[in-house]
């Protein structure tokens, strides 16, 4: 790591010079022990000379400093840096002066021909000792740990750690194959970390050889086998595999020998009808494996094969068709001779043998020559070993004698009829067929490829004979390449690929509400919840806002989307929740809005103190403080009802008033009035506020109005 190093331009008096300066001061240096470390600076005059400092004394060149100076660059440097060269350096020319403090570091390190020898493979035998050892140097305190195959080791039965300074030994005794693996050897100072690695290979005789047995032959005269080479060799090259041979019914095992390091034996010394089993082991430089007992081996059983594969048309003429097939999967125990080949017309239950009874066929194939033009056919062979012919395949498929026709070529009109989320329509027009040739067209395949693949998917295995068809479980907007096959006895035509890839999305629909009537006010009481849904259509996918008078929507509302469907859900609504509510749905195709008003509302608080006064004889004039409400609900109005001494029942005068007064006619002298004022809204009627009784006496004399209760407040 380097620092600038701070540069200090002063004269002797302390006054800044404009002569000679620094271009370039020293800086920190970080260097490990060994190390050749320089400073370096530059000044602005090459003519310039200097002196060099470390902690305040002066230094010169001697057998472990060089100092030189090129031109205006003045250098520092040490070969070799130990310990005692660590501390701060100064440059100090014509009053100017520049310092850099070398820190010397001593990070754990190994001696390169040391670490050489420990990186050399360790091998030893079961049951013997491994010793690692590497010296170090660095500065103290150094952590050591060691490691086998990536777990720390620590001193146990079988693992011994000696730490020194400068060096450290892991013994590893009694050690097992298991034991093999990578070691490591961590050393860790204030500095820095090493690392060094070897391997450890424990040598052990080897695991016994691995079925499952293959059975090559098992004629009357010679028994064949395969078996797996052993799991674990030991870490050894195999020698040989000892085998030995019991015949079923006797009790001895006769010793057959080192058979070499292939896992394979021929045994040509049996007799017809007999079993026999055998002994395997494992033989190398450390010793021999446990036995692998094979099971019984029958020479010469009558053991037919199975069936081979279906004959598959190579080629077909009008006076030859030429089939090949597989062999059997199982050979009956013993090598395949030859096939006997049967043909059957169309329509015919009779098989007929196609190759001389005598003569069979060694190949794998066979050319059909007797065949009558036009005619059509199926095909079925059978293998034949030692014990004879097995059972026959299953029949080719139907193929006719004629020369071959063209394939068809490309379909017309191909394109896009309807898609959605997860499906695609398509359809096409025939290939345009040329005259003369036989080229029309059979059938169909439609192949698809998701715009990421380079592989074709073929949609449909068997040919359809219809010119459209639907590609079924798309995923939701992914991109896709579509092409149709034809296809005919020819052969299959060349692909017609759309020109573009298609998107799995239905067609494009500008967002639309699709409700018949939809409700655009809406009344709820406090406390309730609000819950509104609106029904839409858009595709693409169409992204969904909600807003509250044209700002966000409170964070209590809870907004759900699904397939055509948003609501709205305010829980336990309050007043404040009171607004125009507007959705607004946006696609690529445009954009729809709906606003609808949603009030929350509870009965009315009452109105206040009620007041009465005569402006005009004969008359009465209520007047009220209004509701505590009516400033945030602008449907609340007032009802006045009035009683008199001589009905004593309550009764409506006025109704919907939406201001605090309302005047009373008929007010007759003699008879004591009261009036009450309610205050009332789409959720109800508050609790009524009551005037004082109003009284006119009969006589004509000063007005008394007496005060019998007060308002009622909430």
């Amino acid at each position: 790591m380097w620092k600038k190093s701070k540069v200090t331009e002063q004269t002797a008096s302390g006054q800044a010079d404009p002569g000679v300066h620094f271009h370039a001061g020293l800086s920190d240096c970080k260097v490990v022990i060994g190390e050749a470390a320089e400073l370096e600076c530059k000044l602005s005059n090459e003519d310039c000379k200097g002196m060099w400092y470390k902690n305040g004394e002066e230094i010169k060149s001697d057998e472990g400093i060089t100092i030189s100076k090129e031109g205006s660059f003045h250098r520092l440097k040490i070969q070799k840096v130990t310990e005692e060269y660590a501390g701060k350096y100064k440059f100090e020319a014509d009053g100017r002066k520049t310092e850099a403090l070398i820190v010397v570091e001593d990070p754990p390190r190994f001696d390169a021909e040391e670490l050489e020898a420990f990186k050399k493979t360790v091998t030893v035998k079961r049951g013997h000792k491994a010793i690692y050892k590497l010296p170090f140097i660095g500065r103290e305190p150094i952590k050591v740990q060691w490691y086998l195959d990536g777990e720390e080791l620590s001193d146990e039965a079988n693992i011994k750690l000696e730490h020194s300074d400068g060096s450290s030994r892991l013994i590893l005794t009694k050690l097992q194959r298991k034991d093999s693996g990578e070691v490591k050897i961590k050393l860790k100072n204030e500095y820095g970390t090493i690392e060094a690695l070897s391997q450890l290979i424990v040598l052990d005789k080897p695991t016994p050889p691995m079925g499952p047995l293959e059975i090559v032959d098992a004629s009357s005269s010679v028994i064949e086998f395969k078996w797996r080479a052993p799991k674990d060799s030991g870490g050894c090259k195999i020698g040989n595999y000892i085998l030995e041979r019991q015949q079923i019914g006797r009790n001895t095992w006769k010793k057959v020998g080192p058979i070499g390091p292939e896992p394979t034996y021929r045994d040509t010394d049996v007799d017809h009808g007999r079993k026999y089993c055998y002994r395997i082991r494992v033989e190398t430089e450390l010793g021999t494996s446990e036995i692998m007992e094979t099971e019984d081996i029958q020479a010469g059983t009558k053991a037919y094969p199975g069936p081979p594969s279906a004959p598959k048309v190579i080629s077909a003429f009008k006076d030859c068709i030429t089939l090949a097939w597989s062999p059997p999967a199982n050979t009956g125990g013993t090598n395949i001779l030859g096939y006997n080949l049967e043909k059957r017309k169309k329509g015919s239950n009779l098989w007929g043998l196609v190759n001389p009874s005598e003569e069979i066929i060694r190949a794998k194939g066979y050319a059909v020559k007797d065949v009558v033009e036009g005619m059509e056919y199926e095909f079925r062979v059978s293998a034949i070993n030692t014990s004879g012919a097995g059972e026959f395949s299953t029949p080719s498929e139907f193929v006719f004698a004629r020369d071959p026709k063209k394939a068809p070529g490309k379909v017309q009109d191909f394109k896009v009829t309807d898609s959605t989320y997860t499906t695609l329509s398509l359809s096409w027009n025939k290939p345009r067929e040329i005259e003369g040739m036989k080229d029309e067209a059979k059938g169909y395949f439609v192949e698809i490829r998701p715009a990421e693949s380079t592989e074709w998917d073929r949609c449909n295995s068997i040919p359809i004979t219809m010119t459209s068809y639907t590609v079924k479980g798309l995923k939701s907007l992914a991109m896709y390449w579509v092409r149709v096959v034809a296809t005919n006895d020819g052969g299959e035509g060349e692909a017609q690929e759309l020109d573009t890839y298609i998107l799995a999305t239905p067609p494009p629909v500008r967002p639309r509400f699709t409700d018949a009537k939809i409700k655009s006010f809406m009344v709820v009481r406090a406390g309730n919840s609000a819950r509104f849904n609106i029904n839409f259509e858009a595709s693409p996918w169409p992204d969904i806002t909600w807003q509250k008078d044209g700002g966000r929507v409170s964070k209590k509302v809870t907004i759900s989307n699904t397939e055509g469907q948003s609501q709205l859900l305010i829980p336990s609504a309050e007043r404040t929740d009171t607004g125009i509510y507007t959705i607004i749905l946006k696609n690529i195709v445009g954009q729809e809005t709906f606003s609808i008003e949603i009030r929350v509302t509870d009965e009315p608080k009452s109105a206040g103190p009620v007041e009465l006064d005569e402006n005009v004889p004969g008359t009465v004039t209520i007047s009220w403080s209004p509701s505590p409400d009516e400033k945030r609900d602008d449907r609340l109005h007032y009802m006045v009802t009035k009683r008199d001494s001589v009905k004593r029942q309550w009764h409506s005068i006025a109704d919907r008033i939406f201001n605090n007064r309302f005047t009373a006619c008929n007010i007759m002298p003699g008879r004591e009035y009261q009036f009450r004022v309610y205050a009332k809204n789409d959720m109800g009627s508050s609790k009524p506020s009551e005037s004082p009784k109003w009284f006119i006496p009969s006589k004509k004399g000063k007005c008394t109005c007496i005060c019998v209760c007060m308002c009622e407040r909430e």
